[in-house]
């Protein structure tokens, strides 16, 4: 079973919730630092960010041992759709949802919850904005690709396209040996193309391999900050259906 959650509170009045997910075999822990850094210097103050933790599961490319993952992985090529753990898949966006409802419950609107991850935490974070019934803030993905690329357009379909207008960060490596950087850039060409996403900015990092680095985290938070505009004393932010509030 996972661990709970990792909270960084808001340290201001609550108004928005960031929440990031890690990669294969990584765990919530690995990314805490990102919101205590941005903490140090003043940002983002009226934000919860909370980092999940995945069930440790056996994965097949890792000759079955047991790895802190969102769903197994079958095959080195991660664009091969039929071979997608589609189980381990649907179970782990059940538990993005349920955060996602859970902060609603708390009284944060949809559109002021952003979602987003790394590699595995990544696709996860795509594959569910693209089929959650609620408008998001944003997604974001890093150094990921498309989950069940065969079934996502019907998936997105059945939940009304909700985020189709919504905010999209991709960010990716072209020197990624393990999630290859041409996987990220089809994926961000299906993802505007055959799935009708209307707001994506793709960032390539040159050099980088399976990591994210400082140039890629400032991107991020200025992604964050676009979706998440300041909310005055008395008031309402502008959320995902508003482009004021760029910073």
């Amino acid at each position: 079973m996972a661990g709970p959650a990792l909270v960084v509170p808001a340290v201001k009045k609550h108004t928005a919730t960031v929440i990031m997910a890690h990669g294969l075999g990584d765990s919530g822990g690995g990314w805490v630092g990102l919101a205590e850094n941005w903490r140090r210097r003043g940002k983002f103050e009226d934000v919860k960010f909370i980092f999940p933790n995945a069930p440790s599961i056996p994965i097949t490319v890792n000759m079955g041992a047991s790895m802190p993952g969102w769903y197994d992985i079958t095959t080195f090529d991660e664009l091969q759709t039929d071979a997608h753990d589609e189980a381990g898949i649907l179970r782990s966006r059940s538990v993005f949802n349920d955060l996602v409802a859970a902060e609603m419950s708390a009284g944060i609107p949809s559109d002021r919850i952003v979602l987003g991850g790394f590699s595995q935490g990544g696709a996860m974070s795509l594959f569910t904005g693209l089929t959650s019934p609620h408008r998001l803030a944003g997604i974001f993905g890093l150094s990921c690709y498309l989950l069940l690329g065969n079934k996502v357009k019907s998936l997105a379909a059945e939940n009304g396209n909700a985020n189709r207008d919504s905010r999209w960060f991709m960010g990716h490596g072209d020197a990624d040996p393990l999630v290859k950087y041409e996987w990220g850039v089809k994926t961000a060409e299906v993802l505007k193309k055959d799935l009708g996403v209307t707001d994506l900015e793709f960032k390539t990092y040159h050099g980088l391999p399976h990591a994210a680095d400082p140039l890629e985290m400032d991107h991020v938070e200025a992604f964050i900050r676009k979706c998440l505009s300041p909310v005055s004393e008395g008031g309402a932010g502008a959320g995902a259906g508003s482009k004021k509030g760029e910073l």
